[in-house]
């Protein structure tokens, strides 16, 4: 099944994403990992410390560029539960420290950083 315009847009920022933590010294554990509760979009580490990072592609002019609103309660509820799920899966990992943060990355044409927003675990 071919890929639709807007997962295109998602792997690519994904990746953007990925590239600039691998810049930082992250090495990726696992992409878009998926549990009952939800995905993991990257799972990163360093020696002794995890990284999960959610993944925003944000279009120019869009209602929400910035990407904020898409962070709410319900999504950073289901972040944790599939965070839970994955623990499980992992249990050597399950007492390294863990930092949760989303990347805010704008889509072509636009160009410009992308934002990091630390999230509450």
């Amino acid at each position: 099944m071919p890929a639709t315009a807007r997962q295109r847009q998602g792997r690519w920022a994904e990746q953007r994403a990925l590239r600039l933590l691998q810049g930082r010294g992250w090495c990726l554990i696992t992409r878009n990992w998926r549990c009952r509760w939800g995905e993991l979009d990257l799972v990163c580490e360093k020696p002794g410390r995890l990284l999960l990072v959610e993944v925003k592609g944000r279009r120019p002019g869009s209602r929400d560029g910035a990407g904020t609103t898409a962070l709410r309660r319900l999504q950073r509820r289901r972040l944790r539960r599939a965070w839970a799920c994955w623990l499980v899966h992992h249990p050597e990992r399950s007492c390294w420290p863990v930092e949760f943060v989303a990347a805010l990355v704008p889509l072509p044409p636009a160009s410009g950083a992308v934002r990091w927003l630390r999230l509450e675990g």
